[in-house]
């Protein structure tokens, strides 16, 4: 078992199906990413950076990536009616996170960090 796989059994049941669909998404957008666990958060590492990362909280999820993919994308964010800060967006069973804009996150995340 990955780390990433002790990490979504740990969250609670009802978040776990979104932690998966966001986890394999990543995993689609970032072929040569390698998983890894920092900080006590799966990620998606790139030549030693972390281009995407996920989380499970107690009512909601979060998905982190570099400040510029968040800015760049901001209408896309706020289209599919999720709230995002600096460097993440978070979502719930009640608003789960569209595939296709986890993906496109995490492209714009690598392309901003250069990767």
């Amino acid at each position: 078992m990955s780390e990433h796989d002790v990490y979504i059994a740990g969250a609670s049941e009802e978040l776990r199906p979104l932690l998966e669909q966001v986890r394999t998404q990543l995993a689609g957008a970032l072929p040569e990413a390698e998983e890894v666990v920092k900080y006590n958060m799966p990620g998606f590492e790139v030549s030693g950076s972390i281009v995407a990362g996920y989380a499970a909280f107690s009512r909601q999820c979060g998905l982190y990536l570099s400040p510029g993919a968040i800015t760049a994308l901001a209408d896309d964010i706020a289209a599919a009616g999720l709230k995002a800060s600096k460097t993440g967006v978070t979502f719930s069973p009640r608003k789960p996170i569209p595939n296709a804009l986890v993906r496109i996150l995490a492209q714009a995340s690598r392309n901003d960090l250069g990767l």
